[in-house]
């Protein structure tokens, strides 16, 4: 079987969602690393997170969504259909069924919005309604919310979400591996995501493994 990035099947499909919470960084990042694992990509961008992504990046990515795929693959390395993007009312987007093929969404970062919408089932935008289906069809769904201090309906929120099955991922980088640059903070969430995920990854050492001075 060849192994060409343009032509070998890719891993099972994974949907990625960038709301409009502080922190974009980490969605991109985590979408560059789960095309270097070579997954097939779902990437749902609100118009909120395309706003926080002119205010915390240099980037000037598009809306719509086949050239959004286009700048994100030529950007990341992605092979020809490995990111395939959406718009917010896409209702023929895979994640909008549970017949769809793909195993987890990932919404990264997740505003305090986007969580209690979720929370109380609205389904009123394809990312919205993509974690529905994951909840309803026991799929894996991971939230990253970013926000603080949390209020009580935040709290409130996340504890719904946690009893439904979903995983709840504050964006609170550690510091025990000593990181010495953003990039290393962004990636301890990005690996601690890629772990919950299930997909092996060198951003960040297993706890207890070798000490990073050894």
């Amino acid at each position: 079987m060849t192994t060409d990035r343009q032509t070998a099947p890719y891993e099972a499909p994974i949907a990625v969602a960038l709301t409009g919470a502080s922190g974009v960084q980490y969605g991109l990042r985590l979408i560059e690393c789960l095309v270097a694992a070579r997954h097939e990509i779902y990437v749902m961008i609100s118009k909120a997170a395309h706003r926080v992504i002119d205010v915390e990046t240099d980037l000037a990515l598009p809306a719509q969504p086949v050239r959004l795929a286009a700048e994100l693959s030529e950007r990341f390395g992605a092979g020809e259909g490995q990111i395939q993007c959406f718009s917010r009312e896409d209702w023929m987007a895979p994640v909008a069924s549970g017949s769809g093929r793909w195993r987890s969404l990932v919404i990264c970062p997740c505003s305090t919005g986007t969580l209690s919408a979720i929370a109380c089932g609205a389904s009123d935008n394809l990312i919205e309604r993509g974690a529905d289906v994951a909840l309803k069809e026991r799929r894996q769904l991971i939230v990253v919310p970013r926000e603080t201090p949390l209020s009580a309906v935040h709290l409130e929120n996340m504890l719904t979400l946690t009893r439904m099955g979903a995983v709840v991922m504050p964006a609170a980088p550690g510091f025990y591996h000593r990181p010495d640059s953003v990039e290393a903070m962004i990636d301890f969430i990005v690996a601690r995501i890629l772990n919950q995920l299930g997909i092996e990854q060198s951003l960040l050492p297993a706890w207890g493994g070798k000490p990073a001075d050894a």
